[in-house]
């Protein structure tokens, strides 16, 4: 019997896939930033690198004053139970044809491994993108406000903290992949219903 419900709605869906745009927008224009192919030329790769970077600063806000509002926050407070289970789920027991430990519904739209890695992404990936980003597009106001350092420190861990975006963007999409059908992960965020009977 099926069970399509509505998981993920309208806003929740539009600032997925505006992240995904300006995240993937910023790692093609700071790739080529780096020097590591030529595609805008790089006056133009800086300007079009900071306007996405200024406009995903604006969708965090929205984003977190959403989540705040709404409640939807609760879906990220960690939880050890069923984490064991969900590690070992895919780590073999999705080769094995098991099904899925968590039991996914409106309230609990994510499982125990998605609510630490999505907060740890939220909590410590964003921040540190935003604020080394801002140290580094405002490195000549420092002495204004009483900072000092090298500006390298600061462009190193920016880079770091982008390859550690690539990173989880290459995993995120793979795991969505990993769903009752191949797209049915990306299906829902696009529609934002899922045949819950399915998992």
């Amino acid at each position: 019997m099926s069970n399509i419900v509505l998981i993920y709605k309208a806003f929740e869906r539009f600032w997925h896939w505006m992240q995904a745009f300006l995240i993937l927008g910023m790692l093609l224009t700071g790739l080529e930033i780096h020097g590591i192919y030529q595609l805008f030329g790089f006056e133009r790769a800086v300007n079009l690198h900071n306007i996405a970077a200024a406009s995903w600063t604006v969708l965090i806000i929205m984003m977190f004053t959403w989540l705040f509002s709404t409640g939807e926050w609760k879906q990220y407070v960690p939880t050890m139970k069923g984490l064991i289970e969900t590690g070992m789920f895919y780590a073999y027991g999705i080769f094995k044809g098991e099904k899925h430990p968590h039991h996914k519904n409106e309230q609990a739209k994510l499982n125990p491994m998605q609510r630490l890695t999505y907060l740890g992404v939220l909590l410590a990936l964003v921040p540190a993108q935003i604020i080394t980003g801002a140290l580094y597009v405002f490195y000549h106001q420092w002495g204004m406000v009483g900072l000092e350092g090298s500006i390298d420190l600061i462009a190193y861990a920016h880079t770091l903290i982008a390859y550690s975006f690539l990173s989880f963007i290459i995993v995120h999409v793979y795991m969505t992949t990993m769903g009752h059908t191949l797209t049915g992960h990306i299906k829902a965020m696009v529609t934002g219903y899922e045949d819950l009977d399915e998992h």
